[in-house]
């Protein structure tokens, strides 16, 4: 079995309301779905969510970069190659990891369908009964966030994500509000998204958390400082979590040697797809690390994909991957029942392709053949 053809569309998600973190608010969500078929048949799919605060990419670069450079390294190998296929990515370009994921993702949809598998059964079977999600709040004033949260519980979400802004006094209200509005026992986990900008800010913002009861808190500090990480655990009774200071196994090692988290979020679009990902959580399971798979606000297919490298592996034990719950139309059927994920025990990813949808919120499209006679 042999890839073939290609096809790319550059698409633009419609979300219910914009998402706003610290550092950027999107009003709609940018991401490239690629579609790999095979000689004899068979088609698989993939997507890439470039985001140029954590993975260093642009929409526009990103598709051209998957179209001229990826892409044809990638017709002719077989998908089952996948770590040959890697290899030759890397070797061509250096980061870009969205736009390998999305080849390792379409790669992992095709091996599945081949092989009549999903693909968690590929990578380590079933580690997990179910999927839990939290529900998701983005920044906002205090009251309308504890509405918000309010009403996540009316729906039936049992973990609450927090996104905050960096300025530490606005922060610290929304949380006092949320914790009332929420009540005792509520698993409630925050994301600063690098909005502190040092360490002794940390610190204060810390140190009135204590009475909150808070599982973690995500990503506090700018992505390398590493060091200032390792100083803020040791004055934090709330467990740390890195998500953008860990894009690669090279920034888990550096992790784990200065001892800067407790947790580690590991994203697909980070790091390069599903393959890398299970050895990203090998490591951090030899160091005692815990980890989530996260995601960058994906579509049906991004999501499942990191729900199958979740499922595979125990030491990953929280999900955060609700983009398709975020946008008015979506291009997979990813099945959420509140709050679970739930994965079918079909061939590949396990989601059926919205084309009309796919097609309708495209800006940009291309196909790419390989020569059938080599």
């Amino acid at each position: 079995m042999k890839i073939t053809e290609a096809s790319i569309w550059g698409i633009h998600l419609p979300l219910k309301e914009p998402f706003v973190v610290s550092y950027a608010t999107f009003p709609y969500m940018p991401s490239i779905i690629l579609e790999l078929k095979t000689d004899n048949g068979l088609s698989g799919f993939g997507e890439a969510v470039p985001d140029e605060h954590v993975t260093g990419e642009s929409f526009e670069g990103a598709y051209e970069l998957l179209k001229h450079i990826l892409i044809p390294e990638v017709l002719g190998e077989s998908p089952f190659n996948i770590e040959h296929i890697h290899q030759k990515m890397n070797e061509k370009l250096i980061q870009n990891p969205s736009i390998k994921a999305a080849v390792d993702i379409a790669c992992y949809d095709l091996m599945g369908k081949a092989s009549g598998l999903p693909i968690y059964d590929l990578i380590g079977g079933r580690a997990h009964e179910r999927l839990t999600y939290p529900k998701v709040i983005s920044i906002g004033t205090p009251e309308k966030m504890a509405a918000q949260c309010t009403r996540a519980l009316e729906e039936g979400y049992k973990d609450l994500k927090i996104k905050l802004s960096g300025d530490v006094q606005a922060d610290v209200d929304r949380l006092h509000a949320i914790r009332k509005a929420a009540g005792k026992g509520v698993p409630i986990r925050v994301d600063v998204n690098q909005g502190w900008k040092t360490a002794d800010q940390a610190k204060r913002a810390l140190s009135q958390f204590d009475t909150l009861d808070l599982d973690w808190v995500e990503q506090p500090l700018a992505p390398h400082e590493f060091e200032a990480m390792n100083e803020l655990r040791s004055h934090s009774s709330i467990p740390l979590m890195l998500d953008e200071s860990v894009v690669s196994e090279t920034d888990l090692n550096r992790a784990i040697v200065s001892r800067a988290a407790d947790k580690i979020n590991i994203k697909l679009m980070k790091c390069g797809g599903i393959y890398p990902a299970i050895h990203m959580a090998k490591t951090a399971e030899a160091a005692g690390l815990t980890c989530q798979i996260g995601s960058m606000v994906e579509s049906s297919i991004g999501s499942a994909a990191g729900y199958h490298a979740a499922m595979a592996r125990k030491n990953i034990t929280s999900t955060e991957l609700t983009g398709p719950l975020l946008f008015s139309c979506d291009i997979g059927n990813l099945n959420y029942q509140i709050p679970e994920a739930v994965l079918n025990d079909q061939p590949g990813l396990g989601i059926n392709i919205d084309r009309v949808a796919l097609d309708e919120l495209s800006v940009k499209y291309d196909e790419i053949k390989g020569d059938l006679t080599k």
